[in-house]
């Protein structure tokens, strides 16, 4: 059975200042060689499911988990709570829904730049055109991001 990496209770914590991050500060010492700078985990907060999020190093043996806005409002978690934090390693691939890889088959040389960029950079595409709250958003969220990757821009690209 696999065991967590981090199994406890937490303050949560915001960045001070406009548009601050919302986070909790775990002690961690990364096991393996690689990136340290960010882990990628999974795992719960207060029972709340969490995948493929990454912990950024802070200094010192301590990492942030940032709670991400639909966490911190789906679960009313606020700056001053304490929450439980069970969190593991996440070895898994990222997962790209079959309908953006069926729409970038059609388009070699996109699809062949989405496969060269980073998780992170394909990351954010997914995610991009996951809030989309209709199909026509969707359908129009999906052609923008081949147009992009047949000029080589990744999301944050200008």
């Amino acid at each position: 059975m696999e065991k967590p990496i981090i199994n406890k209770k937490v303050k949560v914590q915001k960045y001070p200042g406009k548009g601050g991050w919302t986070y909790v500060v775990l002690e961690y010492t990364p096991s393996e060689k690689g990136n340290s700078l960010w882990v990628k985990v999974k795992g719960t907060v207060n029972g709340a499911e969490i995948d493929q999020y990454k912990i950024a190093s802070m200094k010192n043996g301590l990492y942030m988990l940032p709670l991400k806005v639909e966490l911190r409002k789906k679960y009313n978690i606020k700056e001053g709570d304490v929450v439980d934090v069970c969190i593991y390693l996440d070895k898994s691939d990222l997962i790209v829904p079959l309908e953006i890889m069926e729409c970038l088959e059609d388009f070699p040389k996109a699809l062949e730049f989405f496969n060269n960029m980073t998780e992170s950079n394909k990351k954010y595409y997914i995610e991009w055109i996951a809030e989309a709250k209709n199909l026509d958003t969707k359908v129009n969220r999906i052609n923008k991001m081949i147009d992009r990757l047949m000029e080589g821009k990744r999301m944050y690209d200008i």
